[in-house]
């Protein structure tokens, strides 16, 4: 919570806007727990399974938190009163599934596209991000030089205490999530319901706690846009930390060793992304059943199903 509002604070000092705080700088942060749980399933743990289960799975779960948002936007749906800026984030995020789902889809006939170990698809993420992050970079900035407006709701706070306290708040959500990966990799032992059903569901459930209190906060603030933008923003985030999970991962290239089982939440972030984009583009004035719009239906719905489809698949296994 606190994250949320010192992230609201530095958007005013600096005059970036909510918007890229919320992509960038909130995401990050907020994604620390997938990277710190995604590297330690890969170096300490040696599952693979574990570490893309974290991090695909927390991008399905963000996008189900979209629905809990517009729950709690009263009147009108969320996704109208926010900025159509957002499409752009939410292809880019598209794009880098995609990409991921590929690579797994692919399996064996990848393994030797790599350098080192490291595979040759996880770098390309990594560089898709960066390229993603700089054109929105472009956009965002340009926007707020024809935009610019001055706030004063943090005035009574010193730039430096701003900083400090996020910081602080940084840091105590960075710790929070170093014991997950040996948590859920005995969980899976012990239920016997495999590494990528655990991952996608208990270890994405915990490390997506973030990402649900700063949106929340974000929102109750009056900052839609941040909280949204911090979601779409994590999502995008999760699936380039594959590169340095891959860069811990020395038994080969992770998307390569992965079970096929990650290709049905790569479908089904793809599909919720899709909707985020069909509801910021087509800006309905009410909500279709009067506390909640369809596309919060469709996506918890949509998040249900592919819960549902990974638990069978493991059985099967």
């Amino acid at each position: 919570m606190r994250l949320a509002r010192y992230g609201d604070a530095i958007a005013e000092k600096t005059g970036i806007g909510g918007i890229w705080i919320g992509l960038v700088l909130l995401a990050a942060i907020t994604s620390m727990p997938e990277l710190v749980t995604g590297v330690s399933s890969a170096a300490l743990v040696g599952s693979p399974d574990l570490a893309l289960g974290t991090l695909l799975g927390s991008c399905s779960l963000n996008l189900a938190i979209l629905a809990l948002l517009d729950i709690l936007h009263h009147h009108t749906p969320i996704l109208s009163q926010a900025s159509p800026r957002h499409i752009a984030s939410a292809g880019w995020g598209i794009l880098l599934i995609a990409i991921a789902g590929a690579s797994i889809l692919a399996g064996i006939k990848f393994s030797e596209l790599a350098l080192g170990w490291v595979g040759i698809p996880s770098i390309i993420i990594f560089v898709v991000y960066l390229v993603g992050m700089w054109r929105v970079f472009r956009y965002e900035r340009n926007h707020q030089q024809m935009t610019q407006t001055v706030s004063r709701k943090y005035e009574e706070i010193s730039t430096r205490t701003v900083y400090l306290r996020f910081a602080l708040a940084a840091v105590a959500i960075i710790a929070a999530g170093i014991w997950l990966s040996y948590i859920g990799d005995e969980i899976a032992a012990v239920t016997g319901w495999g590494a990528t059903f655990v991952g996608s569901l208990f270890l994405a459930i915990t490390t997506s706690m973030p990402e649900l209190v700063v949106s929340v906060a974000a929102l109750r603030l009056g900052a839609a846009d941040m909280a949204i933008a911090d979601i779409l923003g994590s999502n995008m985030f999760n699936i380039a930390i594959v590169a340095p999970v891959d860069l811990f991962y020395t038994q080969g290239a992770i998307l390569c060793s992965a079970s096929s089982s990650h290709l049905i939440t790569a479908a089904v972030v793809a599909i919720m992304s899709l909707l985020v984009i069909i509801g910021l583009r087509f800006r309905q004035k009410r909500k279709t059943f009067v506390v909640v719009s369809w596309y919060a239906l469709a996506l918890i719905g949509i998040y249900a199903f592919g819960a549902y489809a990974l638990f069978s698949s493991n059985v099967a296994l």
